[in-house]
């Protein structure tokens, strides 16, 4: 398939270096896969599940180790932050060393600062080392979905819910093994991750084959060239600004909500469920019926809605509670979709579209959870739910500013669906 220009067409996998595998068929299963497939999965559950681990024991933290909401929100923004300026460097290492390389490269980083977070006697150390961890994070986020799209069956929508599952598994389960975890000791869920990522890396040293070198060698300013391309750059401006309330909403709502670590665990394992169900079942759905964009828009004006509730009823724990609990399914519907359609709008490779992304993407995630605390200490406690509610309404406004290429660029993929439903002719 090529486009006017020569070039290949946005449908065909070959535009992005890698060449076309059972992965880029229409047919099949999104659950039948290889078990290279199913390591790399696994170890993205596993990597998911460290943004939510630490939820629960937040205001344990803070108890413990005498530390203000914001100077442990600090668990978040050194994570995130650093995981978003890494990302700048992960396609310049992965062109060198390849995706496998990669990551496992970005799984002994996450293995090794995870077990020294949970080793440290500090919220200075564990702050410290939370941003270690973000640097294996970003190694292995920026390849593992391209590793995925590559290898898996299931056409490339199949390779997205495979992602996209892993991603709410992993979300779901993090609060509930950082509660459980966290009950016995704070320490628990750090070195929890530490023995699940070290699993991980051994699954995938032996199960992935060697993969090979990309044909060219990524520069380390592309990620930066790569946001000249309007498409690329409206999808990342808006989830920069989705990431605002998402991360908001996700770090800051556990010291409002005055429960114990078990309940925090559980409430948050509830929201995790709604996650991967509307991420994995009920946004495919609602992309075929409806397209991406009407879908979006819709669905940032419901979590603009539900943040608002949040922050007008923020002492009020019952609906406090269900309110953080409903944001799961506009979470799950934006995951899926978003990562859709950044991968289908942007015309390079995709361990760089991922790069590119992710480091806008991660720099609002970041900032969110420390400003929220520092608005809620200097002004009241629902200013920064009220602040992360504006911020969906401005991510409508930018996606708008994209539009028309959205809906150019998923054309193949609704060709894609088409094909594998039809009829087949006599």
């Amino acid at each position: 398939m090529r486009d006017a220009n020569g070039g290949r067409g946005r449908g065909d996998p070959r535009r992005h270096g890698q060449p076309a595998t059972s992965g880029d068929g229409a047919g099949g299963s999104p659950f039948r896969q290889p078990k290279a497939v199913w390591a790399v999965a696994f170890a993205c559950v596993v990597s998911f599940m460290g943004i939510g681990l630490v939820d629960p024991i937040l205001p344990a933290l803070a108890k413990d180790l005498r530390a203000s909401p914001s100077t442990v929100e600090l668990l978040f923004t050194s994570y995130l932050l650093v995981t978003a300026v890494a990302m700048l460097i992960t396609g310049w290492v992965s062109s060198r060393i390849g995706a496998k390389g990669t990551l496992l490269a970005g799984l002994a980083l996450i293995v090794v600062f995870s077990a020294l977070a949970g080793g440290s006697s500090s919220i200075g150390g564990i702050i410290l080392f939370r941003g270690g961890w973000g640097i294996g994070n970003a190694f292995f986020i920026a390849t593992s979905l391209a590793a995925i799209i590559a290898s898996a069956g299931g056409g490339f929508a199949g390779a997205i819910i495979l992602y996209e599952t892993a991603l709410g598994i992993g979300i779901g389960l993090g609060p509930l093994v950082g509660g459980e975890l966290g009950a016995i000791s704070w320490r628990g869920p750090f070195f929890g991750v530490t023995v699940l990522m070290a699993v991980s890396l051994v699954a995938i040293l032996v199960l992935l084959d060697a993969t090979p070198r990309p044909p060219r060698r990524i520069a380390l300013r592309e990620p930066f060239t790569c946001l000249r391309h309007r498409g690329l750059a409206v999808m990342s401006v808006t989830a920069f600004f989705y990431n605002w309330g998402f991360f908001t909403l996700l770090a800051y709502t556990p010291f409002p909500m005055h429960l114990g670590i078990h309940q925090l665990g559980y409430t948050f394992t509830a929201w995790g469920v709604l996650v991967g169900i509307f991420a994995v079942l009920v946004a495919p759905w609602l992309h075929r019926r409806f397209g991406t964009s009407r879908v979006l828009y819709l669905n940032l004006v419901m979590l603009a809605a539900d943040l608002a509730v949040i922050a007008i009823f923020t002492g009020d724990q019952p609906v406090l509670i269900a309110a953080v609990i409903v944001s799961g399914v506009f979470v799950g519907l934006n995951n899926t979709l978003t990562t859709q359609a950044v991968m289908l709008v942007s015309p390079f490779e995709r361990p760089l579209t991922s790069a590119t992304y992710s480091f806008v993407r991660f720099i609002g995630g970041g900032l969110a959870p420390y400003a929220a605390a520092r608005l809620a200490a200097n002004f009241n406690v629902h200013l920064p739910f009220y602040i992360g509610a504006a911020s969906e309404l401005i991510a409508i406004v930018v996606l708008s500013r994209g539009h028309a290429q959205i809906a150019t660029a998923e054309d193949p993929l609704k060709q894609e669906h088409a094909r594998a439903t039809s009829p087949a002719r006599a």
